[in-house]
C-alpha cells in the first residue's frame, strides 16, 4: 500500500508556473506508476499525465501537451507536474494517482489516491 501526499498548488496569476509534487510513503514510489488527474470547479475529473515505473514512459492529454509536464525522482519517492504558461482554465484540485502498472487516463484503474492541491489562476 501507499501513501500520497501533493503539494505546490497556490494562487498564481496567469502566465505563471508552477511544479506540482506527489510524495509517496509507505511502499517506494519506483513499484508504482502514476498520474497526475485535475478537476476544475463543477466538472469532472480529468486525466493530466501519466508516467510509468522507471519514468521512461509517459502519457500526456492532447490538449496539455507543451505546458505539461511529467517527471519522477524515485530516490526521492516523488513524482512532479510542471505547468508553464497556466491560465485561468487551468484552475481546480490536481490529484495524483498510483497504480502498479497502469498508465492511461481512466481514473477507475488507479488504485490509490492522494488529497489533492489546489491551484487557482487569477487573470
Amino acid at each position: 500500500q501507499v501513501q500520497l501526499v501533493e503539494s505546490g498548488g497556490g494562487l498564481v496569476q496567469a502566465g505563471d508556473s508552477l511544479r506540482l509534487s506527489c510524495a509517496a510513503s509507505g511502499r517506494t514510489a519506483s513499484t508504482y506508476a502514476m498520474g497526475w488527474f485535475r478537476q476544475a470547479p463543477g466538472k469532472e475529473r480529468e486525466f493530466v499525465a501519466a508516467i510509468g515505473r522507471d519514468g521512461t514512459n509517459t502519457a500526456i492529454t492532447n490538449s496539455m501537451a507543451g505546458r505539461f509536464t511529467i517527471s519522477r525522482d524515485n530516490g526521492e519517492n516523488t513524482v512532479y507536474l510542471r505547468v508553464n504558461s497556466l491560465q485561468p482554465e487551468d484552475t481546480g484540485v490536481y490529484y495524483c494517482a498510483a497504480d502498479l502498472y497502469y498508465t492511461g487516463p481512466k481514473a477507475l484503474e488507479y488504485d490509490y489516491w492522494g488529497q489533492g492541491t489546489q491551484v487557482t489562476v487569477s487573470s
